[in-house]
């Protein structure tokens, strides 16, 4: 949940105790807002940065308040790619760095439908930059567990750079990192194995993928079938990813004709791997609706999702926006003081 906290990419008291608010209400797991893994993956100056002694002191700070609260939390590796550069997508980025992806390329930013001539937005990256930015990751996730953080997710859902490399219509290359299903995840397997490599096999990985892509492109499906799941799935679990994170719509909706499994059922049952189902939860809007509405996204009951986790479809949840005008969501949900929860809006963003 992008905060824009952190004036300079550093983030200040009101992270802090953000966070901390967070693991008092009861979340389990926090996993951070997207965190730039280096100046080229940040989508602007109010991003949290990952590096940097300042930056990280900070992080340090983070981690501790959570801790203390009893909760646990992992960064979430963030680099947005060519999505950094996009229209009406950034957030005062710096235009002296270059916007980076795996061939230059992003559909219309505004307007994205499939076949559309994608424009060109960036540089392509070069191995050079590619190695470079694999050992960025490395110092991401080495640093992340001398600070005693819990694991790390590394973002590559969404159409930031990991995803750039997953789908077909961003990644355009003509070497080891494109082709089949399977070959696109090259990148992403090469960056987990040094990030594996670096910190052992006890320091946790998640990974965090989509379908849909931005902006708000909702129609996407980079895979099609479980079988074509299943191909973009074994490679990341061979890499040593120890769970995956689904991102969805809604956390309700079937993801393959045949079946109501969701995306993170389906996912746990391929690859064997805990998995979190994601969208919508706890809100009667989906992403991107309701928020303007005088009235809002109201909270809901969660009665269906606790069907869909009891019947062992996956084994952990994401809540995203419920929380944000309720840090204490969990606390409330448990006690079945439901009628205590705010609704949300663009405008309850920065308050709580």
């Amino acid at each position: 949940m992008t905060r824009g906290f952190s004036p300079g990419g550093i983030p200040g008291q009101k992270s802090i105790d953000y966070y901390r608010r967070r693991a008092e209400g009861g979340v389990g797991l926090i996993i951070t807002e997207g965190v730039a893994v280096n100046p080229e993956g940040s989508s602007g100056a109010s991003i949290p940065n990952f590096f940097g002694d300042e930056a990280l002191a900070q992080w340090k700070l983070i981690a501790d308040a959570v801790h203390q609260a009893g909760g646990r939390i992992m960064p979430q590796l963030w680099h947005a790619g060519l999505v950094r550069g996009g229209e009406g997508l950034s957030f005062g980025i710096d235009e002296t760095i270059p916007s980076l992806g795996p061939s230059g390329f992003y559909p219309n930013l505004v307007n994205v439908k499939e076949g559309q001539p994608p424009y060109n937005v960036g540089r392509t990256m070069t191995e050079a930059d590619i190695d470079r930015t694999i050992d960025d990751c490395v110092r991401f996730a080495e640093s992340a567990q001398r600070l005693g953080f819990d694991g790390i997710q590394l973002h590559g859902a969404h159409g930031y750079l990991f995803d750039q490399f997953f789908w077909s219509a961003t990644n355009r290359r003509s070497d080891r990192y494109n082709g089949a299903i399977g070959e696109r995840t090259c990148f992403a397997v090469e960056t987990i194995r040094a990030i594996r490599h670096r910190v052992g096999p006890d320091f946790p990985l998640c990974l965090r993928f989509s379908q849909w892509k931005l902006p708000q492109n909702y129609g996407v499906r980079m895979l099609a079938t479980p079988q074509e799941l299943e191909q973009f799935l074994e490679p990341l679990v061979d890499a040593g990813i120890d769970f995956f994170d689904c991102s969805t719509r809604r956390f309700w909706e079937p993801e393959f004709p045949g079946s109501d499994l969701n995306l993170a059922g389906w996912t746990q049952r391929i690859s064997g791997r805990p998995a979190v189902a994601v969208g919508s939860v706890g809100l009667s809007g989906p992403l991107m609706t309701g928020a303007r509405s005088p009235d809002g996204a109201q909270p809901v009951g969660i009665d269906k999702l606790l069907a869909m986790l009891e019947r062992g479809d996956f084994d952990l949840v994401g809540v995203g926006r419920a929380l944000i005008p309720n840090p204490d969501w969990p606390n409330k949900v448990r006690a079945g003081r439901d009628d205590e929860l705010r609704p949300y809006t663009t405008h309850t963003d920065d308050l709580y």
